[in-house]
């Protein structure tokens, strides 16, 4: 790979991880990822933004084979698929110091033993002169980690953001080409990293509202030469309330419990409502994920396995409220043979969702007459809801 130009002086290198399937030992990647690092080039001094994951270190290595002098690594994020090959800069370029954020200073240190002596903390809007080119420094805790800050570069009005705005994409192009294609890598990584501090990305995308934006440049896939194609997008999954859509994440061991979703499904599909649903066996957790960001409302379906939930429906309960969507309402079906607490135990899991439980329907067995009117009951109260919230 070589160094892409994007404005004179300004350049993208880093790597691009084609074969990679799996992030942090537990998120999909479908289509692979990269990781972004920018080299600026001033008049008078020279900055290297972000690195890339050690796997790919020799990549990195080999685009600055023919840089001279770096004068500071511009940390703004100590995850490692973004710090991890910062010692190995170091080792090249000994005058080099690392710039970042008060917090990253302490997780610089912790998790990749860097000497304190190496290190220069930025405060928040503070600058730094390049010589012909001007950066400043913004802090924007909380996506996703605590200690994150972007970089504005003034003359050539770029703002590199990080993980923010990012996409787990990998392609050879600079910029968005595919627009549908990146769309929905975008929405899986907002819906797998960013949403549950969706309340933080709201401040910090106020805090960015005024800079005068020709290019944002993340860490993760191609650059936005259309600042407007990724923030209006962003602006949906946040602001905006949820849609008309109910997602039904289930498991059914002997047919009852599928049974009973296909039954909700169809008398909410009659009634005007959108349904997703999907197969926990079989469900890519990222697809899953999407799906939250616009839910109106979320249904767990599940039998009961030792007195309690199925394990896999365990796990969806979890991940929604981990990700804590803008989802307003949430329910629980299923069924049972001799007992279960499993509906129970799948309500006391909603903790971070700020939604209305609308009443489980639990049944004994294969649904019977009296069982389908009480879906048909859910369906109904579901639709009313929807109605209520302007979305049907």
């Amino acid at each position: 790979m070589k160094p892409m130009i994007i404005r004179p002086g300004v350049s993208k290198i880093g790597a691009v991880h084609f074969e990679r399937r799996l992030f942090d030992s537990l998120i999909p990647l479908p289509n692979g990822t990269s990781y972004n690092a920018y080299l600026i080039e001033g008049s008078s001094k020279t900055a290297l933004l972000d690195t890339v994951d050690p796997m790919k270190a020799e990549v990195l290595m080999e685009q600055l084979k023919d840089v001279s002098k770096i004068d500071y690594i511009i940390a703004h994020h100590a995850e490692q698929d973004h710090s991890g090959t910062i010692p190995m800069v170091l080792e090249k370029y000994p005058n080099a110091k690392v710039l970042c954020s008060q917090k990253a200073k302490g997780f610089l240190m912790d998790l990749l033993l860097l000497p304190e002596e190496k290190i220069i903390t930025v405060a928040d809007g503070e600058t730094l002169d390049l010589g012909d080119k001007t950066l400043t420094f913004i802090y924007a805790p909380w996506v996703h980690w605590p200690e994150t800050m972007f970089t504005y570069l003034k003359e050539d009005k770029i703002l590199f953001t990080c993980d923010f705005l990012g996409s787990h994409l990998a392609t050879s192009d600079l910029y968005v080409i595919d627009r549908c294609q990146v769309y929905d890598a975008a929405k899986r990584y907002y819906a797998e990293i960013m949403m549950p501090f969706r309340s933080f990305i709201e401040k910090n995308l106020d805090k960015i509202k005024d800079l005068d934006i020709q290019i944002i440049a993340p860490s993760h896939g191609p650059l936005y030469d259309d600042p407007n194609f990724i923030l209006d997008a962003y602006k949906d999954w946040v602001y905006h309330k949820p849609k008309n859509i109910v997602v039904i994440p289930y498991v059914s061991m002997h047919g009852s419990v599928k049974k009973m979703e296909e039954y909700l499904e169809t008398s909410l599909i009659a009634k005007g409502i959108k349904v997703e649903p999907f197969d926990l066996t079989v469900t890519d957790t990222g697809e899953l994920s999407m799906a939250l960001i616009d839910a109106a409302t979320i249904i767990i379906a599940t039998p009961t396995v030792l007195a309690g939930a199925h394990p896999m429906a365990v796990y969806a309960a979890y991940l929604a409220n981990a990700l804590k969507p803008k989802t307003e309402f949430v329910s629980i079906i299923g069924s049972y043979s001799w007992g279960s607490r499993a509906d129970k135990q799948l309500t006391e899991m909603f903790t971070n969702l700020k939604a209305e439980l609308i009443s489980p329907v639990f049944i004994k067995g294969y649904p019977k007459d009296e069982d389908f009117k009480a879906l048909d009951n859910l369906s109904h109260t579901i639709a009313q809801k929807h109605r209520e919230l302007g979305i049907l």
